[in-house]
């Protein structure tokens, strides 16, 4: 058993009785430290915001809270039309403030939910948002976000994968656990982590019918934030 996997069961064991959170009420409750919070992902923004096309000007962000990633994309492209789309209106609220006068047009929604037509965007990214959702869902929203990207478009994603398929199934049987003894409904969002493994996460932006998804690679110390490129 690898030390992730290890850590991952004392947190389980510690946090078993807690009751399951809804994904919006989650971050709504949490938006005033949040940035301080994901402060610790700094490096990867900047990454992710590098490794943009040059010469892209419209942006799909899925998931875009406060829009950590978009401070250091805006930064590269000063006058890049982005949507973004998230769950909790306080955090669009506060990108919104934060980057007013910017070429915004922020969708509170359930990106499961949202069609972002066809051929529309250069790229789209996501950061740390994915990692709460099985592999079917996966597949079916990256299939529209492929749908939205223009010929030959990009789409980055950052986020947290499983270290091996016992930790993802563990995450996966334990969420389902979790929503029996809450009672909560099987389509209905909450906020726990059930990362794929990086082997299955790429096998969803294959089966989504991206023409090349490669792993772009980890940052030094973490050996489970990847960093991976999906192009149409």
């Amino acid at each position: 058993m690898d030390e992730a996997f290890r850590e991952w069961q004392e947190w389980r064991e510690a946090t078993c009785d807690e009751p399951l959170e809804g994904m919006a009420a989650f971050f709504d409750a949490r938006a005033g430290d949040y940035e301080s919070h994901m402060a610790r992902w700094e490096a990867h923004y900047r990454w992710m915001a590098r490794l943009l096309p040059d010469g892209v000007r419209t942006l799909l962000d899925l998931g875009c809270g406060t829009g950590l990633e978009l401070d250091r994309i805006f930064e590269r492209f000063p006058d890049l039309a982005v949507t973004g789309i998230d769950l909790s209106p306080d955090m669009l609220e506060r990108l919104a403030r934060k980057h007013a006068g910017k070429r915004l047009t922020l969708i509170c929604a359930n990106y499961f939910g949202c069609d972002p037509g066809e051929n529309r965007f250069d790229a789209a990214v996501s950061f740390e948002t994915l990692h709460h959702w099985p592999a079917a869902r996966k597949t079916e929203l990256f299939r529209r976000l492929r749908r939205a990207l223009r010929p030959g478009g990009c789409y980055l994603q950052c986020d947290y994968v499983a270290t091996s398929q016992a930790m993802e199934d563990a995450a996966m049987a334990e969420c389902a656990r979790r929503r029996a003894r809450d009672g909560v409904p099987e389509d209905a969002f909450v906020h726990f982590d059930t990362p794929l493994t990086l082997a299955h996460e790429m096998q969803c932006l294959s089966e989504a019918g991206f023409s090349c998804v490669e792993l772009l690679g980890f940052l030094e110390g973490d050996d489970h934030t990847a960093m991976l490129r999906a192009l149409k």
